[in-house]
């Protein structure tokens, strides 16, 4: 595989949490691509936490990237030297991919780069994002934003998600959830779920939600109803679709769509099974079933898909 270059933009007090989530994704692959760098103006950075870092990559490693990602830092939105704004742009400018984690996006907005465009950050930064930048559409509910070559995403975990999503988009579901695996995160949350979550952390008595999500995810080759899965949390209907949400940020019935698509993705990638025995074995009913809900979620078609990510010989 051809050899893809990241480099992550360390500006002055960088947050460090915020660094650190695309080094442990992009740095730590052995099996995948990625040649990770953290670049910067100066050689040494402070950080948010009372410490320094040092950085051993330079603006000119940086402007070199296939992707460049720029962490949240304090001080975002106000004004960044010269040459960091020139490095964000003549990357953009020669086709590469340009990335923000949390205030990030804020450097991305100063270099003019998302002027008419969506956007996100931390939602309690959103505001202050919008008001000094009206050119953007800064939608604050989401977890992250894909514009193509430009993506943007809210605070920290948002972050992983984003950096797990760009695996998925270059190397396929696969590559993603074994990242996911070695990160110890969720495999795949949708970039528009909503970036607060009433009860992020579930309690106690809410735990038989986790183990009915897990028998959920080895039933997906039959129908499941809520109906179902309430029984099985031993909760009235109501309160489980309503606890749900509060847990996971989406209906049960959403996750589930979700579940299967992305049961979906890794056997196009992995299998020889037709489009319609994939249909059967995630519980979606039919080929066309598949496909219109695939289109929906993914933007291409399980065949495109496949040729796009197959690991196994050529299927009919």
């Amino acid at each position: 595989m051809v050899t893809h270059a990241v480099a992550v933009l360390a500006l002055d007090r960088v947050v460090p949490l915020d660094l650190s989530i695309p080094a442990g994704i992009f740095g730590e692959q052995p099996d995948l691509p990625y040649r990770l760098t953290v670049c910067g103006r100066d050689p040494e950075v402070a950080t948010t936490t009372g410490f320094s870092i040092r950085v051993p990559g330079t603006l000119d490693d940086a402007r070199r990237a296939d992707t460049l990602i720029v962490p949240g830092y304090t001080g975002a939105g106000g004004d960044l030297p010269d040459q960091v704004l020139d490095t964000i742009t003549q990357v953009h400018a020669r086709g590469g991919r340009v990335v923000s984690i949390c205030s990030g996006a804020f450097a991305l907005a100063a270099a003019g780069l998302l002027d008419g465009r969506r956007a996100t950050t931390h939602w309690s930064r959103a505001a202050e994002l919008a008001r000094r930048y009206p050119r953007i559409t800064v939608d604050p509910h989401v977890l992250y934003v894909d514009e193509g070559q430009l993506l943007t995403s809210a605070g920290v975990s948002a972050g992983i998600d984003l950096c797990l999503y760009l695996v998925r988009r270059d190397h396929g579901a696969a590559a993603a959830n074994r990242v996911a695996r070695n990160v110890v995160a969720a495999p795949h949350r949708d970039g528009g779920q909503a970036q607060f979550i009433a009860s992020p952390v579930a309690a106690d008595d809410d735990a038989a939600l986790s183990g009915v999500r897990a028998w959920a995810l080895a039933h997906l080759d039959r129908p499941v109803s809520v109906p179902e899965l309430a029984r099985h949390a031993a909760m009235a209907p109501r309160t489980f679709a309503r606890r749900f949400v509060a847990e996971t940020g989406h209906t049960p019935l959403q996750w589930l769509l979700h579940a299967r698509i992305d049961r979906a993705r890794e056997l196009l990638e992995s299998s020889t099974l037709s489009i319609g025995q994939i249909a059967d074995s995630t519980g979606l009913g039919s080929a066309i079933n598949l496909r219109v809900h695939f289109r929906n979620l993914v933007g291409t078609t399980p065949s495109a898909y496949r040729r796009a990510f197959r690991t196994t010989a050529d299927v009919s």
